[in-house]
């Protein structure tokens, strides 16, 4: 026991210091040099020329707003089978969101409701009675229907032998049964155009852009419209909304049936070493959900438009809505110049040369034949005129 104290008290008077060897020997050369040029070349080719080590970035920040110019026609989708104009104020739902809008393409809708009591439709959960009338429950609200039952079960005309439940609601309920149109009621909508305006800035550097470039007058910007691959019109800010659909790697027939949602990505990645001017939008488009869903696919919603009737009525036409939703997503970031970038990571860099020397180590001392050599010069005992003398266990002398 005392021999380890002494060993371990010996340890806190030591001092190591490297020792240079000098070794010449092809294999240990080679391993050496290779290790180096290939952490220089990471230093040179990765971090400060591929990652750009040599600049300070700044994320972007913008704001982007959008509008929507179309006008359709849409027929027998009112009760009355009335033709019915719609311009951008009905088809856009709501008016105005952030980073995103939605176009109706598609939709349902039941007209002339009032207050009042009828028939709850008979393919809401629990409104079916034909079996059990007692299910029925007065003052009691059907969560997925129209409004909140009466008590009594009573005879439907939209399905045979069916009882459904009586309700207190705006009357007549959405009949389940009415199909959605095919082809869309507003499938027109293939031709509308957006304006997308977007407005950008890196505010470390001082840097503001906005999307409209290479347009020299208003007319020539009211008439373009984007094209991905002309090297023009790719700036462009007004986007026809079949196009959109395409480049999302989709049909718009397809989409506007029952709905679905696209994401429409600006990007800004500039260099501002080569000049602000060169600092330009590149545009990218996405379908989000899945073509193919079969459980609750495509995208809808439903809200109505009140008014009175002659008699002063409260009324509303009710709208189950499909159509695309249009999600709007700004990312991207600025580079430039900066000594302190760049010399953190040559610092950095010349750091990693060490694993060169601790690589080659191992292999010097541990793998070669001539290890035992290689250890015997790598390593010196030096005992000092005031070296600690470890103490001795007395007890086992004798």
């Amino acid at each position: 026991m005392v021999a380890f104290i002494g060993k371990v008290i010996g340890v806190f008077f030591e001092y190591d210091t490297p020792r240079i060897v000098h070794i010449r020997s092809k294999k240990v050369g080679f391993i050496n040099r290779f290790i180096q040029l290939c952490i220089i070349g990471y230093i040179i080719g990765y971090a400060i020329i591929f990652q750009k080590g040599y600049q300070e970035f700044d994320n972007v920040q913008g704001a982007i707003t959008t509008k929507l110019k179309g006008v359709a026609e849409t027929k027998n989708v009112f009760s009355s089978n009335s033709s019915r104009i719609w311009d951008v104020n009905d088809y856009v739902v709501p008016p105005q969101e952030n980073l995103a809008f939605f176009v109706t393409t598609n939709l349902i809708v039941t007209d002339g409701q009032q207050m009042g009591v009828c028939d709850e439709d008979g393919k809401v959960a629990g409104a079916n009675c034909t079996l059990d009338a007692s299910i029925c429950l007065p003052g009691e609200p059907l969560l997925t229907g129209d409004g909140y039952m009466t008590g009594a079960c009573v005879e439907t005309k939209r399905y045979n032998n069916t009882k459904v439940c009586e309700v207190v609601a705006w009357c007549p309920t959405e009949d389940g049964r009415k199909p959605l149109p095919n082809p869309p009621a507003l499938a027109i909508a293939e031709k509308f155009t957006v304006f997308i305006k977007n407005n950008i800035e890196f505010p470390k550097f001082g840097v503001k852009r906005r999307n409209i470039v290479g347009f020299d007058d208003q007319n020539e910007l009211r008439n373009c419209r984007f094209k991905l691959e002309d090297d023009k019109y790719k700036f462009c800010p007004i986007f026809v909304l079949g196009d959109i659909a395409t480049y999302a790697g989709t049909q718009f027939v397809n989409i506007a049936q029952k709905g679905g949602v696209i994401q429409i990505l600006i990007s800004w990645n500039c260099n501002l070493d080569h000049g602000a001017e060169n600092c330009l939008p590149e545009y990218s488009f996405r379908r989000l959900d899945e073509e193919n869903d079969v459980l609750s696919p495509g995208y809808n919603f439903r809200f109505s438009r009140y008014y009175k009737d002659e008699n002063g009525t409260d009324t509303r036409t009710l709208f189950k809505a499909y159509g695309i939703k249009f999600i709007l997503t700004l990312q991207g970031r600025a580079g430039k110049f900066s000594i302190v970038p760049l010399v953190l990571n040559i610092g950095s860099g010349l750091a990693l040369l060490s694993v060169a020397t601790i690589i080659c180590d191992i292999v010097v001392l541990y793998v070669l034949k001539s290890r035992a050599l290689y250890k015997e010069k790598k390593y010196l005992e030096v005992v000092g005129d005031d070296a600690y003398e470890e103490m001795r266990d007395d007890s086992r002398a004798g």
